[in-house]
């Protein structure tokens, strides 16, 4: 009886004065984040940062944002929604390209987040990439329905039945984050004249819109030894699409048109 009394007793001593047990005790994770500012005239270098994973939230853009407003002001990376709509956050992330508000910081692995910059990409500041190029290659699909007769009088929409609409599914929904383009080593070598995958499957969303009449003109743009056919179906981009797309996919289906127009 004497010792139930005891332990009772410590157990409320211990609720009293909440003694943190060994799991309870603060859970330290490194981040070593790539840095580069062009007005400091030095090389690139890599700073080393530690969160308490107690006190941030599970994505590896929290932890970003826990540096900049808590250690250093100068990181410098974009984001905005922090929901995955946005692609401004894309980052290569422990050596995989990615969304930093999509991606789970890895809480078992006793090894520090490696954070980089898009592969390949010229750097302007630390985790910011020029993404110029990538959107001037998007604007060179012209991507906005193309109409030969336009609208009759009337005429509020350009209508299209389901079945046509289910084939923009897995394209409409891309969110031009760069992710795919950069991880392609294809596009690595040629970013000046292959245009990539993200940019080829927006391509192929115009190409088989129902609603547009221009689907010859557009196949005959792309029908180019290097804006398409520098794709060797390395598949990087369907694996590391944030979306859950399959560029590789779209691209092989361009080149299925491409018969038919030749």
């Amino acid at each position: 009886g004497g010792a139930n009394v005891t332990k009772t007793l410590v157990a409320n001593f211990s609720e009293e004065l909440k003694i943190p047990e060994q799991s309870e005790a603060n859970k330290i994770k490194y981040f070593k984040i790539y840095r580069w500012d062009p007005e400091q005239q030095q090389k690139p270098y890599v700073s080393t940062y530690p969160i308490d994973l107690d006190e941030c939230g599970p994505m590896v853009l929290d932890a970003l944002n826990m540096i900049k407003n808590e250690q250093d002001p100068t990181l410098t990376f974009r984001r905005s929604c922090r929901e995955g709509i946005c692609g401004s956050c894309a980052m290569n992330i422990d050596g995989s390209n990615g969304l930093a508000c999509l991606t789970y910081i890895d809480q078992d692995s006793p090894q520090a987040t490696k954070v980089y910059p898009l592969p390949h990409m010229y750097v302007i500041k630390d985790l910011v990439p020029d993404m110029g190029n990538f959107y001037e290659q998007y604007r060179s699909i012209e991507p906005w329905l193309k109409s030969k007769d336009g609208k009759v009088d009337g005429q509020k929409e350009f209508l299209q039945t389901k079945e046509d609409r289910n084939k923009l599914d897995g394209m409409y929904e891309c969110i031009l984050c760069a992710c795919c383009s950069t991880s392609c080593p294809s596009y690595w070598w040629n970013a000046d004249k292959y245009l990539g995958p993200a940019v080829l499957m927006q391509a192929f969303r115009w190409i088989e819109d129902s609603r547009d009449d221009y689907t010859k003109e557009r196949l005959e743009n792309l029908d180019d030894a290097f804006k398409l056919y520098r794709c060797h179906t390395i598949m990087n981009c369907s694996k590391v699409c944030p979306k859950n797309l399959n560029p590789g996919k779209a691209i092989a289906k361009i080149k299925k048109r491409m018969s038919s127009i030749h």
